[in-house]
């Protein structure tokens, strides 16, 4: 009984029969939604009401032989606690995100509400500035050896666990390999980013 069954899901295309690997994305003819059902969003307006969400901001980094590397981050969130995952977004078009990906590693600074010149350097395209790290004080992160940047409230070690597309973006997974926070930096509060400014958290009473 048991290998009639096994022929028979065999001959209707189960599981167990080999099948075509499946594009990650579907072709343009698959859309939920055509272009001519509705006009498309107007990317500046998709900024502007996104840009309502406050958000914290956080620095990638990664070392390779170049040296290291890094970005200005704000699509940062916390993914599973098991196993302990993290993820945030960059854009396709990054310079730095190809010396991430070869170095299959990273560590996430979350930056302070004292740092928002340090955020806005690394908010820089590579292309403009190169070397981001001039004048930075980082020492290695304690497992991947990643920049761990002096003075950030918390920071995270990873490894890249997986990577999805997401239109123009990437989203990025990380297994946490070491995180720690530095109290005294802490105390400050973090920095945010709203509709295009930084700023800080104030507790309500």
């Amino acid at each position: 009984m048991a290998a009639t069954a096994v022929r028979y899901l065999r001959a209707v295309g189960s599981p167990t029969a080999s099948v075509r690997p499946v594009d990650p994305l579907p072709p343009p003819e698959l859309r939920c939604v055509r272009d001519d059902e509705r006009p498309l969003v107007d990317p500046a307006e998709f900024r502007r009401v996104l840009g309502h969400f406050a958000s914290g901001v956080t620095v990638i980094a990664t070392v390779d032989e170049m040296g290291p590397a890094g970005f200005a981050c704000q699509s940062f969130a916390s993914l599973s606690l098991d196993p302990p995952l993290v993820a945030f977004m960059v854009a396709r078009t990054s310079t730095t995100w190809p010396r991430i990906a070869r170095a299959g590693v990273f560590c996430v600074n979350v930056l302070g509400a004292h740092q928002g010149e340090l955020c806005r350097s690394f908010a820089i395209s590579g292309s403009r500035r190169p070397d981001k790290f001039a004048g930075v004080r980082y020492e290695p992160s304690p497992v991947t050896g990643s920049p761990r940047l002096a003075d950030v409230p918390a920071w995270i070690d990873c490894a890249i666990h997986a990577v999805h597309t997401g239109g123009d973006h990437l989203v990025v997974v990380g297994r946490v390999r070491a995180l720690a926070t530095d109290e005294p930096a802490a105390r400050s509060g973090p920095l945010l980013f709203h509709r295009g400014s930084f700023g800080e958290f104030t507790a309500l009473p």
